[in-house]
């Protein structure tokens, strides 16, 4: 695997290292050795699949209070999203900075989001699949999100003609420090 620094504390883009031939190509998603050479939880507890039928699906942003926050690994395993994380820990020198990527099921690649960091993304095309590994179970006392749009991130979203919310995703309220 090819881990890419982001300009937040602890999260990488990870590309895989194909092995190729005429057959197609082999490589590897997941390696808990890896991950921990790269300071990165190996703790895997929960595989979330999630199915968004149209382009413009906007899930996020979500994450869990201590103690259950959770680092994820974030994968376009059909169609493409772009996937945005916020640093939400007040000590880190990326505080309230955020990224985003393109994932989608052609360029194979996957997201890092490390513990205190919200986490959300949109789907670009009709029929998108995310699939992601958590270390933490979910803890519905312990969930926590920030609004899409919040002014305090000032995330860049792509265009969307039609941006669909849950309105629990639609209310969160403006970030407090």
């Amino acid at each position: 695997m090819i881990f890419r620094d982001t300009e937040i504390p602890g999260a990488f883009v990870i590309d895989l290292e194909r092995r190729e031939d005429e057959r197609g190509f082999f490589a590897r998603a997941w390696c808990a050795d890896e991950f921990a050479a790269h300071g990165l939880s190996t703790r895997l507890v929960q595989a979330n699949l999630s199915f968004n039928a149209s382009a413009g699906t906007l899930r996020g942003m979500h994450f869990q209070h201590a103690p259950h926050e959770e680092a994820k690994l974030v994968r376009c395993t059909r169609g493409a999203l772009f996937d945005a994380i916020v640093d939400l820990r007040s000590d880190s020198a990326a505080y309230k900075r955020w990224i985003g990527v393109e994932l989608t099921a052609e360029n194979r690649r996957a997201l890092y989001v490390p513990e205190g960091c919200a986490h959300g993304y949109q789907t670009l095309a009709d029929g998108t699949e995310c699939f992601y590994l958590v270390s933490e179970a979910y803890a519905p006392d312990s969930e926590g999100g920030v609004r899409w749009d919040d002014p305090a991130f000032g995330i860049e979203w792509p265009p969307a003609a039609n941006r669909s919310l849950s309105p629990r995703d639609a209310a969160w309220p403006d970030f407090e420090a």
